[in-house]
């Protein structure tokens, strides 16, 4: 087993909050978590995280015209499986479809 010293300057409730992650959780609960964050934090810093549905709604349809949405609605199986490949959940790309239907129904 190999012991890690982190150089970190913490408040002091910082230090007791990382204190208690660390004695209790188990270490790959720890590098999970760690992975996630750095993933995280180099998704944000990258400019191409879009964290949440919302995002992902807007950035699907707002510049969608009527002639597009109608198309989209019309070959819809099809959009289901780009949605999919672009890792999209089901709800969302029942909600991205609802979207469609609205511009569709603007006049």
């Amino acid at each position: 087993m190999k012991e890690i010293i982190l150089d970190i300057e913490l408040s002091d409730k910082e230090y007791v909050e990382i204190s208690k992650y660390l004695k209790s959780l188990p270490a790959p609960m720890l590098l999970f978590g760690l992975r996630f964050a750095y993933k995280r934090l180099m998704a944000i810093s990258g400019g191409y995280l879009f964290p949440g549905r919302k995002s992902i709604i807007k950035r699907e349809t707002h510049m969608i015209t009527k002639v597009q949405a109608k198309r989209r609605l019309k070959n819809w199986r099809s959009m289901i499986k780009i949605y999919r490949e672009k890792g999209y959940s089901y709800p969302t790309i029942s909600r991205i479809k609802k979207q469609l239907i609205n511009i569709a129904a603007d006049s």
